[in-house]
């Protein structure tokens, strides 16, 4: 298999593209090819731990990986840090719907499925290329990512990792956990500014030339841990494929059968992941993409136009979501227009320098036929966290919220009844001043800062909160830099100095 650029750049393999993370003329790498999982091969996961069915799908998606390093780095990533035995469990939550829950890692949010085992991937990789510099991760955070990166890097030998977050636009919890951060290869700064801020100064330090050249200087290469990295994209493809296996084993499907994923999404990462389990053979039925008040990708599938240049930037209780500029779309225009390198690179400078771009009816009669879209305000996920806490004692967080009302919505709208998914991004307690408002109203959270809501939470549900969350108001600030959105590489410079 051999990895494009969705620019039209010259052709890597899938080591050589998770060591680079993006590629040399700006775009992402994607599969020129995709492996094809027959409905027998899919049944035999059934059967199957979490571990064997990555080894299964991660196996075609990179054949340059031996068996052994793969299953090697897959015990390394869900062996252990996980607090259940099944990693991605399914839980029901209605008559026609499951939660696949992907929090149950060390970090409590989805980014653990992918960064858990990405440092794995990526050190393969540099040997794998005669890779002798340290390789220095450079990450962009809504919340969830920084977190998990600095977890999945901590002390890995030859790497370091330095995240960057919006100063204003994290949990509190969010915010503790990376500043709290041990190890001697991390750095944490928050950016003045909010996500979309961030994640362009990051792009940028990937094609400043000067700034490459300091870092080689200093014996160090950049990659990314952003989705951008296929590394980080293709561990997300696996939990599609698990969550079809247990439907199978607990009979909800037969072999064949269609599901639909309804996914709460910013970066269109995750719902990314599902479109390629489909292309590798999965049978999913519609990609239903979740929005909060900052709907530009509900806009885009239903019209075709991407537009940010008047668009309002909601901060909101779902901070993860609260994004404008959804990198991983890229992966998705260069496949529906078919592979067209330039037409893609077209389409992103019209974004950069206009702020808008359109695409053809034909593209978006392409894009309609596999997705669906619609987004809910802050308000509806109050009230969908209340309704499926009472009528289906199910305790859920404001991003998965936010996939449950408006997969509840396209239901109501299109009468379709196949049996849906909804991508469980976090744990309640990850957002737990805002779960528990949901739950018993402004009064409850009165007087009481982010943690002593979770353990009010805990009581008045009888749902455990978790010990790492417990903690975190008692560990110590490790990190507290703070930087304007324009002096990024300045900021990377001087953390580095400071911590060589």
């Amino acid at each position: 298999m051999r990895m494009l650029s969705t620019r039209g750049g010259a052709a890597v393999s899938p080591s050589g593209a998770i060591l680079r993370g993006l590629a040399p003329d700006g775009g992402l790498y994607v599969p020129g090819t995709f492996p094809a999982f027959t409905l027998e091969e899919i049944a035999e996961l059934a059967d199957k731990r979490y571990e064997e069915r990555a080894l299964t799908v991660l196996s075609r998606f990179l054949p340059d990986f031996e068996t052994d390093e793969l299953r090697r780095a897959i015990a390394g990533a869900y062996g252990t840090g996980f607090d259940c035995e099944a990693v991605a469990p399914l839980s029901r939550v209605g008559a026609r719907a499951y939660a696949l829950e992907l929090w149950h890692g060390p970090t409590l949010a989805f980014k653990d499925m992918a960064l858990q085992l990405l440092p794995h991937l990526l050190t393969l990789s540099g040997r794998k290329h005669g890779e002798t510099r340290e390789i220095f991760i450079l990450v962009a955070t809504s919340g969830d990512t920084g977190k998990a990166a600095l977890e999945g890097f901590l002390d890995v030998p030859g790497t370091r990792c330095c995240v960057f977050y919006p100063e204003d636009g994290v949990s509190q919890a969010q915010r503790l956990q990376m500043v709290t951060t041990g190890g001697n290869n991390t750095h944490v700064i928050a950016v003045r500014g909010n996500f979309d801020d961030a994640q362009t100064g990051v792009k940028r330090m990937f094609s400043d030339a000067a700034f490459a050249r300091k870092m080689d200087e200093q014996g160090r290469v950049l990659s990314s841990a952003n989705s951008i990295n296929f590394g980080r994209l293709v561990p997300q493809i696996v939990y599609y494929f698990s969550a079809y296996a247990d439907l199978l084993k607990q009979g909800a499907v037969k072999p064949g059968d269609a599901v639909n994923f309804c996914v709460p999404t910013g970066n269109f990462g995750d719902i990314l992941a599902a479109d390629y389990a489909k292309k590798a053979g999965l049978p999913v039925g519609k990609l239903i993409c979740a929005s909060n008040e900052n709907n530009v990708l509900t806009d885009f599938i239903r019209t075709g136009v991407y537009d940010i240049r008047s668009r309002a930037f909601y901060k909101t209780i779902s901070p993860s979501m609260d994004i404008l500029i959804s990198s991983n779309l890229e992966r998705l225009l260069f496949d529906l227009g078919g592979c067209d390198g330039e037409k893609t690179a077209a389409l992103m400078e019209a974004l950069k320098t206009r702020g808008c771009y359109a695409i053809g009816e034909d593209m978006l009669e392409r894009l309609r036929a596999r997705y669906a879209a619609g987004y809910v305000d802050q308000d509806g996920v109050r009230a969908e966290i209340e309704r499926t806490w009472k009528e289906d004692g199910y305790l859920m967080d404001t991003h998965t919220a936010v996939a449950s009302a408006v997969l509840r919505a396209y239901q109501r709208e299109t009468g379709d009844r196949t049996l849906s998914v909804i991508v469980s991004t976090a744990s309640p307690y990850k957002f737990g001043a805002s779960v528990l408002e949901a739950v018993a109203g402004k009064a409850a959270c009165e007087g009481r800062d982010d943690f002593a809501c979770c353990e009010a939470l805990s009581a008045l549900t009888g749902t455990r909160e978790p010990d790492s969350i417990r903690r975190l108001p008692s560990l110590p600030v490790r990190h507290g830099a703070v930087c304007e959105k324009d002096q990024m590489p300045e900021a990377v410079l001087e953390a580095v100095a400071g911590k060589p």
